[in-house]
């Protein structure tokens, strides 16, 4: 149909993207793969999923322009419907510390500008796109199995019960996960609409205006993972209607 949304999977090169697509086309989208950095402007929705580390995935968004791509469509939050899966949450944040090559120069790219490399609290970091406040780090192996792979709970924040994206959401539902490194605390509470406890506690739901992230996959998460994404199809619709009226 000519009025679904457009749906832009952001392509940065690092795996299969097609259970993403596969999971939009049944919330009722038009969902399309790109590495464009002019599609990923013009789309009515923007999603960028987890694949890859930190460093890889922020390096060539960064070389391909895709980072300001995205940085111009959402607008601090008041553009172009977003949401980050996985990695593509955690990318939205100032810095991470995943995959940073012991040999990548500093300074690689200007300061400030997402892809660069930079040393602090005696770690190597990599800046992200830098739209929320806050860094990625590795979850603690004291206790616990790492990676963080299966089905775990997601509890609700006083943010998560507004939250569009959490609409009709059941508290403490099971979502599937998998990865290693997850927010940290410098994160600001507000924009965090969930939290999910695995070694620490880390937010697994961000809401920022326009811009959303989730640490689990949706896509994997049966009815729930639906749920999420028919509902990120209907903020798409919406966005839609108030940017024609």
């Amino acid at each position: 149909m000519a009025d679904k949304p457009s749906i832009v999977i952001v392509d940065y090169h690092k795996g299969n993207l097609s259970s993403v697509a596969r999971g939009l086309a049944r919330a009722g989208a038009e969902a399309v793969v790109s590495d464009d950095p002019e599609r990923i402007r013009a789309a009515d929705g923007i999603v960028l999923p987890g694949v890859g580390s930190f460093y890889d995935a922020i390096a060539f968004m960064h070389e391909s322009g895709q980072d300001q791509a995205v940085i111009d469509a959402l607008a601090d939050g008041a553009g172009t419907p977003f949401l980050g899966i996985c990695l593509g949450l955690q990318l939205l944040f100032e810095r991470g510390d995943e995959g940073v090559p012991a040999d990548a120069p500093a300074g690689s790219a200007p300061a400030g500008a997402p892809g660069a490399v930079f040393e602090a609290e005696g770690k190597r970091w990599v800046r992200g796109l830098g739209l929320l406040r806050g860094s990625c780090t590795i979850l603690p192996a004291d206790r616990l199995k790492i990676p963080h792979v299966g089905w775990d709970q997601v509890h609700l924040t006083l943010a998560g019960l507004s939250c569009p994206l959490l609409k009709g959401f059941d508290e403490g539902a099971n979502l599937y996960f998998t990865h290693s490194y997850a927010l940290d605390e410098d994160v600001d509470a507000r924009v965090v609409a969930a939290r999910t406890f695995y070694a620490r506690a880390f937010g697994s739901v961000v809401w920022n205006g326009n811009i959303y992230g989730c640490q689990f996959h949706p896509e994997k998460s049966s009815a729930h993972g639906h749920q999420i994404l028919e509902n990120f199809v209907r903020i798409v619709e919406a966005h839609m209607k108030e940017a024609r009226a």
